[in-house]
């Protein structure tokens, strides 16, 4: 099963129901929620109150990215109000088992997520205990960018290592999927696609999603 996550942080938050509504009548499966503190990486989002709210507003599963430090503060909190999914960095947690575990003791999906310079090899130790890896393929922080060729050279070290370890692990990739790469993606192994702009950004957003979920299987 393949699931397209739209981006919250490339949608209009003037008319923030109409957009959800938008993409869950399309077909979209998950809606991605950027969490940034402004110290972590160089921008600032929102926090639990907008999940809470966007909880309420769909029904779809809501997969919160947090791009924090101490991310192991808020777990219960973004739990309470709503996530499904949650996903931390390696790169800033220094007792990544314990935080997973804390994820999964939530009653939520637990996820690892890499950025686009860390090689997957550092998830040898943690792969069994995760439900998800996210692999960044823009550096994090800010939403538009251009995808970083060499993170499908990753996806297919990653699935390799998950085929070869016989675990039930999916894949996500989140920065500069589009219509023009993400048949490749999924071909490599991909499970989970964030788009922001190039739903959010689309003329005909419908359309953009239909075909996206046509490429993707």
């Amino acid at each position: 099963m393949k699931y397209l996550c739209p981006s919250l942080l490339s949608a209009d938050f003037s008319k923030l129901d109409e957009e959800l509504k938008e993409v869950e009548k399309a077909g979209a499966d998950i809606i991605h929620c950027d969490i940034m503190d402004g110290n972590f990486v160089p921008n600032i989002s929102f926090g639990q109150s907008v999940i809470k709210q966007v909880n309420e507003m769909t029904d779809l599963p809501l997969d919160v990215h947090l791009m924090i430090n101490e991310p192991s503060r808020y777990i219960k909190d973004f739990a309470d109000a709503g996530a499904d999914y949650i996903s931390v960095h390696y790169e800033n947690n220094f007792h990544l088992n314990r935080v997973i575990n804390q994820i999964k003791d939530a009653g939520v999906k637990a996820g690892v997520v890499l950025n686009p310079a860390t090689p997957v090899s550092v998830l040898t130790n943690v792969l069994q205990y995760a439900d998800f890896i996210l692999l960044m393929s823009v550096n994090p922080g800010f939403g538009g960018q251009k995808f970083i060729p060499n993170v499908l050279d990753k996806v297919v070290e990653l699935k390799k290592m998950i085929d070869e370890k016989y675990v039930t692990c999916k894949i996500e990739i989140d920065g500069g999927v589009g219509l023009e790469n993400i048949n490749e993606l999924s071909n490599a192994g991909v499970d989970m696609f964030v788009c922001g702009a190039s739903i959010f950004g689309a003329k005909d957003r419908i359309d953009t999603i239909k075909k996206m979920k046509a490429l993707i299987g």
